[in-house]
């Protein structure tokens, strides 16, 4: 992997299926990671065992307490100097998320420095009033205060790594607590590694920032760890479905960002010309493996032959192919079994009476970006998330079908409205079940300053980014301060 010629490579071959406690240490099981492009060995990772995840968070137990009684700025310097290093090794740790994400270059660039600039805004947070003195009935001082929860646990996906990594770590950390991250195990160096590796040069305690790269395994014995206060899961909602239950044991806080099947709407007077670029951005990006990805185009009859052909006629101008090695639109998808499914769904929709207007066809793990039309609610790539390159089209013709049809989900993550009557598409985004919803844009949107999380099946109102994330990862305590004991009745 390359760096600049100022800069020392971050990783480095004593990290190899090892462990992050402060230090990088041996792990009793490894396994190979893969380049998604041409499944070349890149690298090897560690799975933790439950013994390893338990030594991990004592560790990290044991050093928050000083974490937590530091000053709240000081803690905000270590935050800033993880801005400047992402900012200084961005050429290594883009190189890293393209290989082994399949992601296209621009995409790394964006994550590395989403996450330098959520880390400069997070610690400004540190330098913001603590609390409140609050009124009283009683004559003494009552104060309410954000303490930390303690250890925080944040198990993050492979689709987006370093950024969401980097979204739960830092504002958890501003607050005082200790993290321990599980990064997937399809993508534990710009996962986990690199960050264990940025926050050490920043400073950081020993033992405050862990990593224990794993899988489902080891997410289970750190949601059920004694030591782990919160857990902070971004992935699918069948799988933090089984992180709520295990925290549930423990009576740990659970923050869960989950799956989305978005829905954009279409109205008949959208500027389709100019929106269509953002659609298929929305619906094609990282080969819609993103749970922002527009899963569903809700078109108004009038202009769905157009739009279809529109969309389509995109589609076919993107290229897909290596990213490593090629300047492409798209990259491979993760893996075979994601491919896989996301072609059954294609086929199975097709066959229940669709019609493919655009792609339709893979190569291994590179997918072509697909545009389906005539899709009804009842077929599969309606009701379910699809996370592959592919644009299903259902048709509306009024204002109140638009939004039952975008309703009709267990999914609430996000909306896209597009259209020119701007107090219509305010009035629609009102009637929305969704934690987000964006006007006259397509539905990738990701910003450090807005709440971000779903409702429903999308998440249990966890939400990151803005000053939401100060209350998310910390816990109000109410103290009073008397000056003579009150007497009471008895």
């Amino acid at each position: 992997m390359s760096s600049t010629a100022d800069q020392p490579r971050l990783i480095s071959a004593t990290m190899r299926g090892a462990l992050y406690l402060g230090e990088f240490v041996p792990a009793a099981r490894a396994v190979d990671v893969t380049e998604k492009a041409t499944g070349a060995v890149l690298f090897s990772t560690a799975i933790a065992t439950a013994a390893e995840v338990s030594r991990v968070t004592r560790a990290a137990l044991d050093a928050q307490a000083a974490w937590a009684a530091m000053p709240s700025v000081a803690r905000g310097d270590v935050l800033r100097r993880f801005a400047a290093l992402c900012e200084a090794h961005a050429p290594e740790i883009g190189e890293w998320i393209v290989r082994e994400t399949g992601s296209i270059p621009p995409k790394a660039t964006f994550e590395i420095m989403t996450s330098a600039r959520e880390a400069t805004e997070v610690a400004g947070y540190t330098a913001q009033p603590a609390g409140f003195i609050l009124a009283s009935p009683a004559d003494r001082p009552s104060y309410a205060r954000r303490v930390p929860l303690g250890v925080v646990a944040a198990i993050t996906p492979w689709n987006s790594p370093f950024v969401l990594a980097a979204r739960a770590a830092l504002p958890a950390l501003a607050m005082g607590n200790a993290v321990v991250l599980k990064p997937d195990v399809q993508t534990p160096v710009s996962g986990g590694y690199l960050l264990a590796k940025l926050f050490e040069l920043a400073g950081m305690p020993k033992g405050v920032f862990c990593v224990v790269p794993g899988d489902a395994e080891t997410g289970e014995a750190l949601t059920k760890d004694v030591n782990v206060a919160m857990v902070s899961f971004t992935g699918s909602t069948v799988a933090g479905r089984k992180v709520a239950t295990a925290a549930a044991q423990t009576l740990k806080k659970v923050a869960l960002e989950l799956g989305g099947n978005n829905a954009a709407i279409i109205f008949e007077d959208a500027d389709i010309d100019r929106m269509v670029s953002a659609a298929s951005f929305g619906s094609f990006f990282h080969q819609g493996q993103i749970c922002f990805t527009t899963g569903r185009h809700l078109v108004h009859e009038s202009v769905a032959d157009r739009y279809a052909e529109a969309l389509a006629s995109h589609a076919r101008n993107l290229h897909v192919g290596d990213p490593h090695t090629a300047q492409v639109h798209l990259g491979p998808m993760i893996n075979e079994k994601q491919a896989a499914r996301a072609e059954k769904l294609l086929r199975d929709t097709v066959a229940a009476g669709a019609t493919v207007v655009a792609g339709g066809n893979r190569n291994g793990l590179f997918f072509e970006p697909t545009v389906v039309s005539n899709v009804s609610r009842d077929m599969p790539l309606f009701r379910e998330e699809t996370f592959g390159p592919i644009a299903p089209i259902t048709t509306f013709s009024t204002e109140a079908e638009a939004v039952e049809l975008a309703n009709d989900s267990e999914y609430g993550l996000v909306a896209s409205i597009y259209g020119a009557d701007q107090a219509r598409s305010m009035r629609v985004a009102s009637r929305l079940k969704t934690g987000i919803v964006h006007i006259n844009d397509q539905t990738v949107v990701h910003e450090v300053y807005g709440p971000i999380g779903g409702m429903g099946a999308s998440g249990n109102g966890a939400r990151s980014g803005g000053p939401s994330a100060m209350d998310e990862f910390s816990q109000w305590q109410w103290v009073t301060v008397g000056t003579d004991v009150p007497q009471y009745p008895f």
